[in-house]
């Protein structure tokens, strides 16, 4: 399974392998979902909200990003649509 800090800093794909950018998951990676949205990596803090099954940090990043982009997200699928984030199949126990 991928670490949480690996998850959020995923840039893609080589086959099975993940890309990390290592330099953003060094330099950012112990900050939480609310601190990454407040500094403008919203797939970041998504990512680590979505991997830790967190309803109220998913909340709290989509009500960041609507605001700071004029949208109206309310589903945490939009999201993970408009960021291409989905966790793999189970991350956690919860369902979102």
């Amino acid at each position: 399974m991928i670490s949480r800090e690996d998850f959020a800093f995923t840039i893609g794909y080589d086959g099975p392998m993940a890309v990390v950018d290592k330099q953003a998951r060094t330099q950012y990676g112990s900050l939480s979902p609310s601190e990454l949205a407040e500094k403008g990596f919203f797939r970041a803090a998504f990512s680590k909200a979505l991997y830790d099954a967190d309803e109220s940090g998913i909340k709290a990043v989509m009500e960041a990003y609507n605001k700071r982009g004029g949208t109206a997200y309310t589903k945490a699928e939009e999201l993970s649509r408009l960021f291409g984030v989905y966790p793999e199949k189970p991350l956690r126990s919860k369902k979102l």
